[in-house]
């Protein structure tokens, strides 16, 4: 957990309220203009400080009043501490009691994550694609489509997924707990988060401790803090611990051998050449990649759908496109079965209500995102909506 420095805080907020910019004051001076600032090596990215003096930071003045009296609140309890302090560190120290087998995950995933990141994690609608990607590396230990570059049409982009890029698989498992689903975030058991994390290490066909994740494969915390996911060291500087702001200091430290050495360039520039030797000019794009939608993906067929008559085309519509968002009111939309809600909604008339369904309407995007969706759909999935919340 970050520990916040409350005192710091209240400070810098009262500092930053009271700044004015110099430009329009009778008090600029050669000191304060552009390119003018008194800087100081020292940052940790190998950039430069600006210091705060006789009042002055670059060309903003700061409130230089004394902040003596100002309450900056009580000590947190130790329940309140623990409430917060639920992060899990890369070796597994926080993780949470509780197991999930691969195949509750698919469950899981097929109801709160498909609608979004696409069937088996492919990826859809603008949301991450979380699984694919050939995890063989190179002679250097760097994974080939890591390093897949666009250079010509019909080429593919980088390919980051959890099982190529990421380093840390508790980083995973904290990240759907506490920010997932998206309408409903912390709504998930530790059971269920376990589950939901089996399926998509499964599904990039990570092996843990020697074994495949088979469906039957059941995660818990002693396995999951096993998980070597393959580009693990595949980031640097080391940032874990204590140690890690030396080590990104000295990394930025040694740009030539780390970052490269030489003369800026703005115009008229060249870059090396493909092959290490020659040079190439900058030239401008002679083929502007628009086709490729959705995003570069392993397309992989879906089960034959099992054809069940108690569940409309309309609940199917909605359940895909709509459910993530109005299956509860936690970003404002209205939920369906909240007789309340709709009614209130229904006020403006079913015409309004529709015409807001496909134009999009505050948060809600045009047809809820999916603008392969026909008009009749849309009408469709209002009706179904509607009908589901009111009185029986």
């Amino acid at each position: 957990m970050f520990k916040l420095d409350h005192k710091l805080m209240v400070a810098g907020v009262a500092l930053a309220l009271s700044s004015t910019l110099l430009f329009g004051g009778s008090s600029a001076d050669s000191s304060t203009l552009p390119g003018k600032y008194s800087s100081q090596p020292g940052a940790i990215d190998g950039g430069v400080i600006y210091p705060r003096k006789d009042g002055v930071h670059t060309a903003y003045r700061y409130n230089e009043q004394s902040t003596k009296g100002v309450n900056f609140g009580r000590l947190p309890t130790a329940n309140e501490i623990a409430a917060w302090d639920v992060d899990a560190l890369p070796d597994g120290t926080g993780l949470p009691e509780g197991e999930g087998s691969v195949e509750e995950g698919d469950e899981l995933f097929e109801t709160q994550c498909a609608s979004c990141h696409g069937d088996f994690g492919g990826g859809g609608n603008g949301y991450p694609q979380l699984t694919g990607g050939n995890q063989s590396k190179d002679e250097n230990g760097v994974i080939i489509t890591l390093k897949n570059q666009r250079l010509q049409p019909g080429m593919a982009a980088p390919t980051r997924t959890i099982g190529t890029y990421w380093p840390k698989a508790t980083t995973l498992f904290t990240y759907i707990r506490d920010a997932m689903p998206y309408a409903t975030p912390k709504s998930l058991s530790a059971n269920d988060t376990y589950a939901l994390t089996a399926y998509i290490l499964a599904q990039n066909q990570i092996v843990i401790d020697g074994e495949k994740m088979t469906d039957e494969y059941v995660l818990n915390a002693e396995k999951l803090a096993k998980v070597v996911l393959p580009n693990n060291n595949g980031f640097y500087p080391n940032i874990d611990g204590p140690e890690g702001p030396a080590n990104v200091k000295a990394f930025f430290a040694d740009r030539a051998k780390n970052i490269g050495s030489g003369t800026r360039c703005m115009t008229n520039c060249k870059d090396p050449g493909m092959d290490g030797k020659t040079e190439a000019t900058v030239m401008k794009i002679g083929y502007e990649m628009k086709d490729v939608v959705p995003p570069y993906a392993y397309a992989r067929d879906l089960p034959p759908e099992v054809e069940d008559k108690s569940v409309s085309k309309a609940e199917k519509l909605y359940n895909a496109n709509c459910k993530v968002c109005h299956a509860t009111d936690m970003l404002g939309a209205p939920a369906v079965g909240s007789i309340a809600a709709w009614d209130a909604l229904m006020v403006k008339g079913f015409d309004k209500v529709l015409y807001n369904a496909v134009n999009g309407m505050g948060g809600m995007p045009p047809k809820g995102g999916n603008e392969d969706l026909t008009p009749s759909e849309v009408r469709d999935i209002v009706g179904f909506m509607i009908n589901s919340s009111k009185k029986h």
